[in-house]
């Protein structure tokens, strides 16, 4: 029996975040005043899409393997795996080194780009562990990915090298920097002189983050502090990091060090949130060492700062004469439409140079369903010119959503994301979607965890006498409700909606503790918490029209920490389709 305690009743004002971040993660920094260009901005646009790519790998390894990435686990050794991998493909001399002396025994993961000077080498680091209690995501997801990212990007571009680049992704980091203790004292001391700089990476995209540096006034930080100057970010020395992360594996056999950290448990000044955003007196990173870290809880914009910052600390301390390379960016406008089927759409595919000089660009598209054709015109460009994108659809095109993928190929390859929905004509077969949406069937088709679905009376339903009560326990606790829709083609209109109401005995206005995270297929809909709270029940509505056609499963995940209740309670859930 579930131990329920009843508190004021709670329903969410909620910040959506359909396929984003949460509100929080795209905290921006205030305006600042224009800073002066910085000479290695030639340096390459990381795309911070491609970095959140790598961050959904890892969630997905955490996920298929007991929910986290902790050194020693099957979630760390797919990890290292992945990005073995992906650096060897792209021409990577790559080591695996085992850290017998770790508590969890696991391999680093140590990629060399094979050029530049062996005795001259800059070396960027994160590491790739997490811990038990979640999936690790911003704790070090984040740093692993951007550094993972910035390793492709330096073998795509290939430029002339001035320094020797290595990359290392560490084990057991959470278990006291164990895997680069092992690495640093595995070197000669020789090989030790020869590393001329250390850059750590730990916990770079943290949603109420702030932007630090690791030993920010020395000389080892210049380039990372001189491409976050350059956005008017004004950088703080990282306190709160000092002696915790893998830097200091480093600094204590007298390697210089430096690094990026956008903080953990500590809490944000009120004079950081009025520079960088955010909210005052919260923690840097409210899910940190938790269940709650996934990539949900990810700050998009501190994350692709903190990539770029790591590419210009690359091209400004090891790429050979600072000529700039030649490079172009895609975009789409607009990045998703609609086509019936017998039918066409049209869209504007821009190019621009973001460095060097201009050159040609073949357009070309690529993960069209079947019966759809795609084209250009003009089939190429001089970067910085458009083309415009047909989408065609035969009668008996494939219905559904599809991610198109358009590519443009230079000196460098280059590509942007365009969602297209293909409906059929006067095929919706329309009305309710999901079954015994009211809960007052039972439980079929609903899949929940014990208990979810009830008629106790100590929580009213929205209508009827039965809803679904995920969590309230008190105690840390993950409960689910979910079920396989079919969602039909051809319908104008797709909405899904249901009734929520939820209450706490949390006392606190800032962190939100006990969250419940709505989802359709591999999409988002909503976070709530503890901070939403407000009286009776509330119609929460979401337009799907891009599963149309497909068949997915609609999921509500409820997760409590270790006291004080939240209750997420859900009824009359429906997704109408006409």
């Amino acid at each position: 029996m579930k131990r329920r305690t009843l508190a004021i009743a709670a329903v969410t004002a909620v910040t959506l975040a359909l396929a984003a971040p949460p509100a929080s993660a795209t905290t921006t920094a205030r305006p600042a005043t224009a800073a002066p260009a910085v000479a290695a901005l030639a340096a390459p646009d990381v795309q911070v899409s491609n970095v959140q790519a790598h961050l959904a790998q890892f969630q997905s390894i955490a996920t298929s393997n007991g929910g986290n990435r902790r050194a020693g686990s099957a979630g760390y050794t797919a990890s290292v795996a992945y990005v073995k991998s992906k650096l060897q493909a792209a021409g990577y001399t790559v080591t695996e080194q085992t850290c017998t002396s770790c508590t969890y025994q696991g391999n680093n993961v140590i990629a060399e780009w094979p050029q530049g000077p062996a005795t001259d080498v800059v070396m960027f680091g994160a590491h790739l562990d997490g811990v038990a209690a979640g999936p690790g995501i911003n704790d070090n997801g984040s740093g692993s990915s951007v550094l993972l990212e910035n390793a492709l990007v330096l073998a795509q571009q290939n430029p002339t090298m001035s320094k020797r680049v290595r990359f290392a992704w560490w084990n057991g980091e959470e278990q006291g920097l164990q895997g680069s203790k092992f690495y640093v004292n595995s070197l000669t001391t020789a090989q030790k002189g020869y590393i001329k700089g250390y850059y750590n990476f730990d916990m770079v995209a943290s949603t109420n983050g702030g932007y630090f540096i690791n030993r920010v006034t020395s000389t080892t930080a210049a380039p990372l502090k001189a491409y976050w100057d350059s956005l008017g970010l004004s950088p703080e020395e990282n306190t709160e990091g000092q002696g915790r992360s893998d830097d200091y594996s480093f600094q204590q056999a007298g390697i210089p060090t430096s690094g990026y950290a956008m903080g953990a448990s500590a809490r944000k000044t009120s004079s950081q949130a009025s520079k960088w955003g955010g909210t005052a007196n919260a923690a840097y990173d409210p899910c940190y060492h938790s269940s709650c870290d996934t990539t949900s809880n990810i700050n998009a914009t501190g994350l692709n700062r903190s990539a770029d910052g790591v590419a210009y600390a690359i091209w400004d301390l090891a790429v050979g004469g600072g000529t700039p390379t030649n490079d172009f960016s895609v975009a789409v406008s607009p990045t998703a439409g609609g086509v019936v089927r017998g039918g066409s759409t049209t869209a504007t595919v821009s190019t621009a140079t973001t460095s060097g000089s201009a050159q040609t660009v073949a357009l070309s598209a690529s993960g069209a369903p079947s019966g759809v054709s795609v084209s250009f015109s003009p089939s190429s460009v001089t970067s910085g010119g458009s083309a415009t994108m047909t989408v065609s659809a035969s009668s008996s095109a494939s219905l559904g959503s599809f991610t198109l993928t358009v590519t443009g190929t230079g000196s460098a390859t280059r590509t942007a994301s365009y969602t297209l929905t293909v409906t059929g004509t006067g095929s919706c077969t329309g009305g309710q979607v999901v079954g015994n949406g009211g809960f007052e069937s039972g439980t079929s088709p609903w899949t929940a965890t014990s208990g979810v679905i009830t008629n106790s009376s100590s929580q009213p339903a929205n209508s009827g006498s039965y809803k679904a009560w995920l969590n309230g326990n008190g105690s840390t606790s993950t409960e689910t409700l979910s079920q396989s829709v079919t969602v039909p083609a051809g319908c104008s209109s797709y909405a899904l909606a249901f009734y929520l109401h939820i209450d706490t005995t949390e006392r606190t206005t800032t962190v939100a503790y006990d969250k419940l995270v709505v989802q359709i297929g591999s999409t988002t809909l909503a976070t709530y918490s503890n901070l939403n709270k407000a009286s009776g029940y509330t119609l929460r509505s979401f337009d799907v029209g891009a599963y149309a056609g497909q068949t997915v499963t609609l999921k509500f995940t409820g997760t409590e920490d270790a006291s004080l209740q939240t209750s997420f309670v859900v009824d009359d859930v429906t997704l109408q389709a006409s």
